[in-house]
């Protein structure tokens, strides 16, 4: 029964999980802004290629 008591407890396990759960919070939130911050860079990088392309024709 003393078991039980000690596990009941004992809150190291919660602690982890909770610095889990706050870890994956941040990986989702990073995922998702490199993934968006992506699409915006390689669209501004074709624009700038376009132009440098159109900018070496007319020379």
């Amino acid at each position: 029964m003393t078991f039980f008591k000690k596990l009941i407890k004992d809150e190291a396990g919660a602690t982890a999980i909770e610095y889990g759960l706050i870890a994956a919070l941040i990986a989702v939130a990073a995922i998702s802004a490199m993934s968006t911050l992506g699409g915006e860079l390689s669209s501004t990088f074709g624009t700038v290629s376009g132009e440098l392309t159109t900018a070496n024709a007319a020379v």
